[in-house]
């Protein structure tokens, strides 16, 4: 079957679904909208039940619609900060954008469970029946960060037969039947499970944790919209300006960020060598805390009755009744050979200019596809930002983010509608006038005056600790 369209676009995960509604906007194209699972949401759809946001709901999603009632959590350990939208909640919400916002705009069409083959053909899993489509302007490829999530994941390590390994999916069904747990994996995903486990009970002695890597931890604190969290918001930012133009080296970078409160950390006697962008509250990282058999700088080779067998030919002990859990699982790839420009002839390749808010990246690059021109001023305005695996490669992911900054305030038309954005973290606190009064000034002025230094001075250490 033959099918014709303006844009055809492979896969409805989150940035699929924020470049369509962004669209819808700014064109009157319609779309073909391509994707293997049978529900929209991308990998929200093999979330394990208990994973929440790490940024505010206020900021995730799409455009035209709130994620959320822009609340504040009177309880837990997010307690008096905007609420966290749950892994359930982020699932029915893109599945009410899809029914109730594209598919009733009579420009959408939806083509769930079908698996792109290449070539502007797309076959159906359950039939087998083929579809090839006339693409009138792009193919947009959703599907760049080909999102890898615990329960999909391929192990990097063999699991015994009398042993018991779980994905964090099943972690509320088992826990009750054992007496131990070994969490394995040192990213969100094992201080998520981590913080499960106690906040439900289970005493911290009876939790080891397998954290190959530290992580360097954004303080959720410093990310809140609005004017009600302007000050601490907005001088955080002031505060990791003026350490990106004063720092000497990477590490003195984030020894100044985390004493200006923008970065947090598990243990302060362990320097991170990792940087993920996950976003923390203290009461989080103050949970992890208890846990005191934490095994570093280790990784899993196998798992045996008994114990843990490492990659380094280190062996554990556990106690028998211990149950896994398996958080290995590395949510996205960050090798450099696979950036690319994001706009190709007859082709968008969905990909952060605003790292890590990959939903507002593709709502800009869906306004930028609306009002630039051509190709060349598009890829000047949404140059790629590559997501960081470590403190160095933040300092190149920062100083990403400001260079796109700038260029967007020199295009009027973009620069109005990212005010007004509702995926931009800034916008609510802009929209409330957060600027306006004397102290959003001063904060503003502190911005202005240290942002050419920290640019400066972050070229110079990006160079000075380039690896060979």
């Amino acid at each position: 079957m033959v099918l014709e369209t303006d844009y055809l676009v492979i896969g409805s995960g989150a940035v699929g679904l924020a470049f369509v509604d962004a669209m819808l906007d700014q064109s009157t194209a319609d779309f073909i909208i391509v994707d293997r699972n049978s529900m929209p949401g991308g990998h929200w759809n093999d979330a394990y039940p208990f994973v929440r946001l790490h940024q505010p709901s206020a900021f995730y999603g799409v455009e035209s619609e709130l994620l959320g009632h822009n609340q504040i959590d009177i309880s837990g350990s997010n307690k008096g900060f905007y609420e966290l939208a749950s892994g359930p909640e982020v699932l029915a919400y893109f599945d009410r954008i899809m029914r109730q916002r594209l598919l009733p705009s009579g420009r959408v069409r939806y083509f769930p469970m079908c698996e792109y083959k290449g070539e502007n053909r797309f076959d159906n899993c359950l039939s087998g029946k083929s579809h090839r489509v006339t693409v009138r302007k792009r193919l947009v490829d959703a599907t760049f960060f080909d999102t890898i999530v615990p329960s999909t994941h391929q192990r990097g390590f063999s699991v015994g037969d009398d042993v018991v390994c779980i994905a964090p999916n099943e972690l509320p069904k088992c826990a009750p039947s054992f007496s131990h747990y070994s969490i394995l994996g040192g990213g969100k995903t094992a201080m998520d499970a981590a913080v499960w486990l106690i906040e439900h009970g289970t005493p911290p002695e009876h939790i080891s944790w397998v954290c190959p890597r530290d992580s360097w931890l954004i303080n959720r604190a410093t990310t809140q919209p609005g004017k009600a969290f302007f000050t601490q918001t907005g001088s955080s930012i002031a505060r990791q300006l003026q350490a990106m133009a004063k720092a000497s080296s990477v590490d003195d970078l984030f020894d100044r960020l985390e004493a200006a409160g923008i970065m947090l950390r598990v243990d302060p006697a362990i320097r991170p060598s990792m940087f993920h962008y996950a976003t923390i509250s203290q009461g989080e990282v103050d949970c992890l805390r208890q846990i005191s058999q934490i095994i570093r700088g280790e990784r899993v080779q196998a798992l045996q009755r008994g114990g843990i067998h490492m990659c380094s030919g280190l062996s554990t002990q556990m106690p028998e009744d211990t149950l896994y859990i398996d958080c290995t699982a590395r949510a996205v790839g960050f090798t450099a050979e696979r950036e690319q420009a994001v706009f190709e002839p007859g082709k968008i390749t969905l990909q952060p200019v605003f790292a890590p808010l990959v939903t507002y990246s593709a709502a800009i690059i869906a306004r930028v596809e609306a009002v630039l021109e051509d190709d060349m001023a598009r890829n000047k305005a949404c140059t790629p930002v590559r997501l960081a695996d470590t403190p160095y490669e933040w300092m190149g992911s920062a100083l990403g983010n400001m260079t796109n900054q700038a260029l967007w305030s020199q295009l009027p038309e973009l620069k109005k509608w990212i005010n007004t954005c509702r995926l931009n973290p800034a916008a609510q606190a802009i929209s409330e006038g957060a600027f306006e009064s004397a102290e959003g000034q001063a904060v503003f002025r502190q911005i202005k005056e240290n942002s050419i230094p920290a640019v400066m001075n972050i070229h110079k250490l990006i160079a000075e600790g380039a690896p060979e």
